[in-house]
């Protein structure tokens, strides 16, 4: 929808009704000049698609996605994909129990300090591969709900988070066949510091 508009500073939605909507994904793709973005009465019910959605909004400083109803929602990927301008992310509202994909998630978002993603569902997902690639300011990430006993990709999944120093994946469970290639390459801890045998 608004997919390019890369020189859009200003964006005013507060009358869009978004119940019935499903897709949502490339919406505002590549709006590198958003700095700020309103969608607090934004209705995400009916919604299973938030894939790309906010991809490469570099311009963005904050997010607030606390009102989305993410119950239906299947697929994340990519979806903050590039959004270097966001220091914090505040996901705790998110329901991911129906989400398959998250691979790409945080890609790139190199000014997040913290990400707490403590009450994430990861059980129906697969993919998950580069999920926190390059987020070069990532300083500690709590992943320990999640389910990983059904994703088949998590290759470089903290690669080049070069100022991590705590992932608490000790109750990682990886499949005999999961895609591990990479997954702490160039990252500030080894698997090993965070629980895992590789």
């Amino acid at each position: 929808m608004f997919s390019g508009c890369s020189r859009l500073e200003a964006l005013d939605l507060s009358n869009f009704d978004t119940a019935s909507a499903i897709y949502f994904y490339n919406m505002f793709r590549e709006c590198a000049s958003l700095s700020t973005l309103d969608l607090s009465n934004f209705d995400t019910s009916s919604a299973v698609s938030l894939c790309y959605m906010f991809y490469g909004c570099s311009g963005l400083t904050a997010l607030d996605l606390s009102n989305f109803d993410t119950a239906s929602v299947t697929e994340m990927e990519y979806m903050f994909y590039g959004c270097s301008g966001l220091t914090a992310l505040d996901l705790g509202s998110f329901d991911t129990a129906a989400v398959t994909e998250m691979e790409y998630m945080f890609y790139g978002c190199s000014g997040l300090t913290a990400l707490d993603l403590g009450n994430f569902d990861t059980a129906s997902v697969t993919e998950m591969e580069y999920m926190f690639a390059e987020c070069s300011s990532l300083v500690s990430v709590n992943v320990s709900s999640f389910d990983t006993a059904n994703v088949s990709d998590m290759s470089y999944l903290f690669s080049g988070c070069s100022s991590l120093e705590s992932v608490n994946a000790d109750a990682f469970v990886i499949k005999s066949r999961a895609d591990t290639t990479g997954m702490f390459e160039g990252a500030g801890i080894t698997a090993e510091e965070a629980g895992l045998n590789l």
